[in-house]
């Protein structure tokens, strides 16, 4: 008996569908299940172990219970999202060589259990950075929304990071105050635990803990972290190539330096510089559209063709923009990101690749029956899956278009 994967990948076949289409699933406290994720057409599963602790061995037993869930709804799990990098690794500090060790037998593991793609970040301390996870769209739907005057009431007044007001501009010191006077009790708290969110899932941090982690990165300025980084994919690189692992760095989100923080996967120049200085070929990207468009210096397309073969992992978002480098989660295909142009360089560069690429719609507006629900935030199902519509029929146009069936 044929399974449903097959028609689905025929169906793609047909089409020229050349990228893979996959989903982030949380695991299984996930709001969207499995059998919720089969029926939106994507054949792959972005996941990871979130029970596990940072810095631990995924061990093999655990990797392959969590294959095995998803398998029964006919699914793969295609993209590791993330191995999480330990904070001793990225201030090259403690014992850092111990989980560098360890990361290694966690990619060793993987492979034998037939996963080639792992995405990691090197956001020091916190992960991605939002200010509201509810902005009202004009349409009613919600998205999450990224406001430097907010997050200088947090940095300035909530956490109270030394000199921290040095590092905004005079006008928005004087913004973030006079919110600070204004804001409730009840709206401080919500602001404090948005930007501390982190990933579902996983442990957050308290207010002391990210004032300890800040102090750590005292003397790690952006050049200290590039070297780090530098030396990290110097060690695991050898390792991913020899077990057969595509490496996919994520860009920092947002793409600024932020809480006293350096951030160095932001630019092409911070790509060009990865890319050369450990030239393996496991060592790669996972191309952000979100992420790299919240920066108004950034060419997409053209990063895009910088990137070109080690492009290993795609998530494709997009973000309206306004004067003051504040940015909300736009339509897939709406916002400032030329989502056309991206996404045309990225099927020029399928059209070589001897694998297909993998893409997932990242984040989306929650919307429609969702308002009702709990969810994760960007992670609820109908606005991904109005966003993996839109990107497979662009997919297919541009495809045919070009001729590419």
């Amino acid at each position: 008996m044929l399974s449903f994967r097959y028609f689905r990948e025929l169906n793609f076949t047909r089409y020229a569908m050349k990228m893979r289409q996959t989903w982030r699933w949380f695991g299984p406290t996930d709001p969207v299940t499995l059998q919720d994720i089969r029926q939106t057409g994507a054949v792959g599963i972005v996941t990871a172990l979130h029970h596990i602790p940072h810095g631990a061995v995924w061990p093999i037993e655990e990797i392959k219970k969590r294959q095995q869930e998803i398998a029964a709804f006919d699914l793969s799990w295609d993209v590791v999202e993330s191995v999480t990098v330990h904070e001793s690794i990225k201030t090259r500090t403690g014992d850092y060589q111990h989980y560098i060790n360890l990361y290694k037998e966690t990619l060793r593991n993987l492979a034998a259990c037939g996963i080639q793609i792992v995405t990691y970040n090197f956001m020091p301390v916190n992960d991605w950075t939002r200010t509201d996870l509810n902005l009202i769209m004009p349409d009613g739907s919600k998205a999450l929304y990224f406001n430097w005057f907010d997050l200088a009431v947090f940095d300035i007044h909530l956490l109270q990071r030394p000199n921290a007001e040095q590092d905004y501009p005079a006008y928005v010191v004087q913004e973030a105050e006079k919110r600070f006077k204004e804001y409730t009790p009840e709206k401080l708290e919500l602001l404090t635990y948005i930007i501390m969110f982190g990933i579902p899932g996983e442990k957050r941090q308290t207010l002391e803990q990210m004032r300890e982690n800040l102090a750590r990165y005292k003397d790690i300025d952006a050049s200290v972290l590039r070297e780090n980084l530098k030396y990290f994919l110097q060690e695991i690189a050898p390792v991913a190539e020899e077990v057969g692992i595509k490496l996919a760095i994520h860009p920092d989100d947002p793409p600024f330096h932020i809480l006293g923080l350096p951030r160095i996967m932001s630019t092409a120049d911070d790509i060009a510089y990865i890319l050369q200085a450990v030239p393996n070929p496991s060592n790669g990207i996972c191309f952000c559209t979100g992420s790299l468009g919240a920066n108004p210096k950034n060419n997409l397309p053209e990063m895009v063709k910088q990137v070109g073969s080690r492009m290993h992992f795609v998530h494709l978002r997009n973000v309206t923009k306004d004067e003051h480098g504040n940015f909300f989660e736009a339509d897939h295909l709406g916002g400032d990101v030329d989502m056309y142009a991206v996404m045309k360089e990225m099927l020029t560069i399928q059209q070589q690749a001897a694998e297909p690429i993998p893409f997932r719609p990242d984040h989306g507006h929650q919307m429609l029956d969702d308002l009702a629900k709990t969810t994760n935030p960007g992670y609820s199902a109908i606005g991904r899956l109005r966003g993996l519509a839109e990107l497979r029929g662009l997919e297919l146009g541009i495809c045919r278009s070009e001729g590419w069936e």
